[in-house]
């Protein structure tokens, strides 16, 4: 799971946004102990803890004194809000701008997105057998 081109610390932050979003984590379940993403992951707690505390001080987590970390009511959503923000900045974005530059029009281009989707290329692939 460990990548080399991003920080440790981001790629746990961001497993944990991934099990929130898909619902392995629910709003109010206990997260994993910075001890056990450092054993599973074989890096040092301080690392973990790093990832943990960046969701802490986003309030995607919160603290549970002597307990643990959870996570906060509504966490779900405003990951996928940002998410989703974050998917029309770095692909929707450009996207229209090489659109433009190559004169797709938006109808041509949703055209083009509707027959390349998941289910067009299965749907086409059963076709041919």
């Amino acid at each position: 799971m460990i990548d080399d081109g991003k920080p440790i610390f981001l790629q746990i932050a961001e497993q944990i946004e991934n099990d929130i979003i898909d619902g392995s984590l629910a709003e109010e379940s206990q997260v994993p102990s910075t001890n056990e993403f450092a054993a599973f992951h074989r890096i040092n707690p301080a690392t973990a803890g790093k990832g943990v505390n960046l969701l802490v001080d986003t309030g995607i987590l919160y603290k549970k004194r002597g307990i643990g970390m959870f996570v906060a009511t509504g966490a779900r959503d405003r990951l996928i809000a940002s998410r989703r923000t974050q998917f029309v900045d770095d692909f929707v974005r450009p996207l229209l701008v090489e659109a433009s530059k190559l004169g797709i029009d938006s109808t041509t281009l949703a055209g083009l997105i509707t027959s390349t989707s998941p289910a067009a290329m299965a749907a086409a692939n059963e076709d041919r057998t």
